[in-house]
């Protein structure tokens, strides 16, 4: 972090006032983001996609739990794996508390990982979670929305963040949005990814009113500090 200017409480008002003719721009802009991101077009959902989870198996629409919309966050957790990502677990621990809210605007939120749920289940216990957290191994739902790769998939040009994905990485994040007519057919409206998903993460949304920041630019990888809730001390 650069050495920061000392200056009386004058003129630190004025320069604040200036930042915040900058803050209601990007509020505006944010707001109108929005509205035409509400606007997309919507796709119809035909696949039957099939999910494992606590209350046994259960389709997408299943998934709404008798509401109007649903948010799916893409989970990074390879069947291969022992513990979940530890970015994603980052962006989870904001979840629970999110709950009872986003219900009462019609609107349900779920994870979905490829994992078994038994392990889903295991680490979820262990992190202290209360989501619900469905397994899609026996479904196509991840690849189909571009979270999950095979070698395969990459040599047929696999894509990512709407371009083409880079790296080896067999599961990437991202949350997908999905909503249900009068008649029950399920369309999905909204899917983001990588940087997109920035706006979900409250530590993030804090850490940028501080003066450090983020502080991740001398890192090797951007949240290289971040560590599963129980390891931080050992690390």
């Amino acid at each position: 972090m650069a050495k920061p200017k000392i200056v009386p409480r004058d003129q630190w008002t004025k320069a604040r006032i200036a930042l915040l003719a900058r803050e209601k721009e990007l509020t505006r802009l944010r707001d109108a983001v929005a509205r035409e991101r509400r606007e997309l077009p919507w796709v119809k959902i035909d696949a039957d996609y099939r999910f494992d989870g606590p209350d046994g198996e259960q389709t997408l629409s299943d998934l709404f739990a008798g509401r109007g919309q649903l948010l799916v966050y893409h989970f990074m957790f390879d069947p291969a794996w022992n513990e979940a990502c530890k970015s994603c677990s980052f962006w989870a621990e904001s979840f629970d508390g999110a709950q009872v809210h986003i219900n009462q605007r019609d609107t349900t939120m779920v994870a979905v990982s490829r994992a078994p749920l038994a392990k889903l289940e295991a680490f979820k216990r262990r992190m202290g979670w209360r989501f619900k957290w469905l397994s899609s191994g026996r479904s196509t739902f991840n690849r189909d929305f571009h979270v999950s790769f095979t070698a395969a998939d990459r040599a047929a040009g696999a894509t990512y963040n709407y371009a083409p994905a880079a790296g080896e990485m067999s599961e990437l994040p991202g949350l997908s949005v999905f909503a249900k007519d009068d008649k029950g057919a399920v369309y999905h409206t909204y899917s983001c990814y990588a940087r997109g998903l920035d706006a979900l993460n409250p530590t993030y949304q804090l850490l940028d009113l501080t003066p450090k920041g983020r502080d991740e630019d001398g890192l090797p990888f951007t949240m290289a500090w971040v560590r599963l809730k129980d390891q931080y001390q050992a690390a």
